[in-house]
């Protein structure tokens, strides 16, 4: 996990990058759709420099505060470390808050202005046995792990000797021969990276800060008895002080000493680069550099509570303190009435058993997977050119927007995918301008094509208005064939209704025919009777004679009269099979008749519906004739 982190009130706005002094350590990243700038925890050296120019508070840090009192918690013996700086932030809790520790379980409390003191001594005796000029001071790990990171030519001119913070350590251990774990009650972010640096021999557990500790206890009322420190120190308790150890050096070397105190996030950092050859060639005049990260050095540290910063109130309670450190004891490093080489003097003499050796260090080359490559020109030109900055100009704008200082370093970061080219402001803006040409473009093809439409529209109401117009008359003609299809319906069903009233008078006729066939048959019997009688007469008047003649001739013509009546039967019977068989004719003629009827019966009722059926259909395209005109109308009053 990064020491330093994004949270979720990251906006993107930049400003972190154009702060911090590490290409690289600052990523342009895009998680959701939404633009976060994330840490690279191998590239950040925890300078702080964003925290102070955030405005969204997106900024937080990592520490072991939480650890260290579960540990309390658990029954671990634990040791800590005072940095100088707490003091000076906390005058009236100070000792309530050193007491309320005490009560959680802390065992000792070492001030690390006594071991201040040591990293003094450790200085000004390196410098004399090893002939060592031109350094730069390391007690603080933002600008070692710079050092080790960005300008590794540098390493050997840090000085080995250890930070106030180590030497403490190392003296508890060493020679006060404390065996607990040891926490550091620290202002800096930045000394997470010093305590797990492997170089420093894991002497301390935790880095415990000034802003997590102070929220915990006043969290969880951590107060207690008064309590203070042990060990007495001298002038070391100014180190949190910007030239805190120059002022050191200087009251025990004089002002003759020539030390360049260089302090301030950005503009430390931009002075080691600047001058970084000079310093790795010993060829500055200075006995070292005095290099802190923060501007205020310790006392307003990467991890003090924000609310201190915004008074001098810390700078004035570090000023008390470092009267009450000057002495007026004879044989005191810290006596004002002495001069300069006594009181060295006497240093050496307090710390005349400790060995230089166990307050050393070394240094790690870290460059190797953190330095940036370089771009070609063919490769700077491919970028310039994807980020639309054809001509020189352009490529020097150098409006700082994207968080780098010019175009040409944007270009570098995008080149090692640290940044992306949408976080070009110009590059945005020409991309703008050319959208913005292009729907000017594209808004001339749409007016033109509006034209065109409007009056295709147009030619297509003038084809409507013809449309209705033959729709009107399809409707007149329609409801037209309708009336006559109905009326032939109409006249059909007279015509079935006649062939119906024949069919039933032939068939009465076939009726009376057949009775009269049944009184031809009588008519044949009485005939046939009639004969017989007339034969019968005739024998009879011819057996009278003379007197029968009479009876002869009626009986001839009764018998003439039967044969006329059965010729005229016979001849009757011919004549009724003759009706018979027209009137049969008449018959299926009729029937063919009634189904030819019955059939054009029919498809007239068809021919009226569906004649019925056009009608509507002809209104529903006139109405959907009309929704189309009224439509195409609207969209050409829109388009326009």
């Amino acid at each position: 996990m990064s020491l330093v982190y994004t949270n979720d009130n990251c906006v993107g706005c930049n400003k972190c990058i154009s702060a911090c002094s590490c290409m690289g350590a600052n990523l342009h990243t895009k998680e959701d759709g939404k633009v976060k700038i994330q840490v690279d925890g191998d590239k950040c050296i925890a300078c702080g420099a964003c925290f102070d120019v955030c405005k969204h508070n997106a900024r937080e840090f990592n520490d072991d505060t939480e650890r260290f009192f579960n540990d309390l918690a658990r029954g671990e013996r634990i040791s800590i470390l005072l940095a100088p700086a707490f003091k000076a932030n906390y005058p009236r809790e100070y000792e309530q808050v050193l007491g309320g520790l005490k009560r959680c379980g802390v065992n000792r409390i070492i001030s690390i202005s006594f071991a201040a003191d040591i990293t003094t001594w450790g200085y000004l005796n390196y410098v004399t046995k090893n002939n060592f000029y031109g350094g730069i001071s390391q007690p603080c790990p933002a600008v070692v792990g710079y050092i080790e990171r960005y300008i590794p030519e540098l390493i050997p001119k840090l000085f080995p000797v250890q930070s106030p913070m180590m030497c403490g350590a190392i003296y508890a251990k060493k020679y006060m021969g404390i065996t607990d774990k040891l926490a550091f009650i620290s202002p800096c972010i930045a000394k997470k990276m010093e305590i797990d640096d492997p170089n420093n021999g894991g002497y301390i557990s935790y880095n415990v800060t000034f802003e997590h500790l102070m929220k915990y206890v006043r969290a969880n009322n951590v107060y207690g008895p008064a309590c203070s420190d042990e060990i007495e120190y001298g002038l070391g308790s100014i180190y949190p002080m910007p030239g805190g150890l120059k002022e050191n050096v200087y009251w025990f070397l004089g002002e003759s000493a020539m030390i360049r105190q260089m302090e301030g996030e950005k503009h430390m950092y931009h002075y080691l680069e600047q001058n970084k050859d000079r310093i790795a060639r010993s060829a500055t005049p200075y006995l070292f550099v005095d290099a802190l990260n923060c501007s205020s050095g310790c006392l307003y540290g990467t991890a003090t509570e924000p609310i201190k910063n915004e008074t001098e109130e810390v700078y004035y309670e570090m000023l008390r303190i470092r009267e009450e450190s000057k002495g007026m004891k004879k044989k005191d490093p810290w006596a004002k009435n002495l001069k300069p080489e006594e009181r060295l003097k006497w240093l050496n003499k307090q710390f005349e058993n400790l060995k230089l050796e166990d307050f050393l260090r070394a240094y790690t080359d870290r460059s190797a997977n953190i330095k940036h490559s370089e771009p070609t020109r063919r490769e700077l030109d491919d970028i310039f050119n994807d980020m639309l900055k054809d001509t020189e100009e352009k490529r020097h704008i150098d409006c700082s927007c994207c968080g780098y200082e010019g175009c040409h370093e944007m270009a570098v970061a995008i080149h090692n995918g640290f940044n992306e080219k949408a976080n070009c402001i110009h590059y945005i803006k020409d991309l703008a301008e050319i959208e913005k040409q292009e729907i000017a473009d594209l808004m001339e093809e749409l007016n033109q094509q509006k034209q065109d439409i409007a009056e295709a529209v147009e030619s297509i109401n003038e084809e409507f208005v013809s449309l209705n117009a033959s729709i009107d008359q399809m409707e007149a003609g329609n409801n037209s064939n309708a009336e006559e299809s109905s009326g032939i319906s109409e006249e059909i069903q007279d015509v079935s209704a006649f062939c119906n009233k024949l069919e039933d008078q032939l068939t009465q006729i076939n009726v009376l025919l057949e009775e009269l066939r049944e009184n031809n048959q009588k008519v044949v019997d009485i005939s046939s009777k009639t004969n017989l009688l007339a034969l019968n007469a005739s024998i009879e008047a011819a057996r009278a004679g003379e007197a029968g003649r009479g009876f002869a001739v009626v009986a001839s013509e009764i018998n003439e009269l039967a044969g006329s009546s059965r010729e005229t039967v016979e001849s009757s019977d011919a004549g009724q099979i003759k009706i018979e068989k027209a009137i049969n004719n008449i018959l299926y003629e009729a029937k063919s008749l009634l189904e030819v009827v019955g059939k054009v019966s029919e498809r007239t009722q068809n021919l009226a519906a569906a004649t019925q059926e056009i009608a509507a259909s002809s209104v529903n395209v006139a109405e959907i004739s009309d929704h189309i005109k009224d439509k195409m109308e609207t969209l050409v009053n829109n388009m326009n």
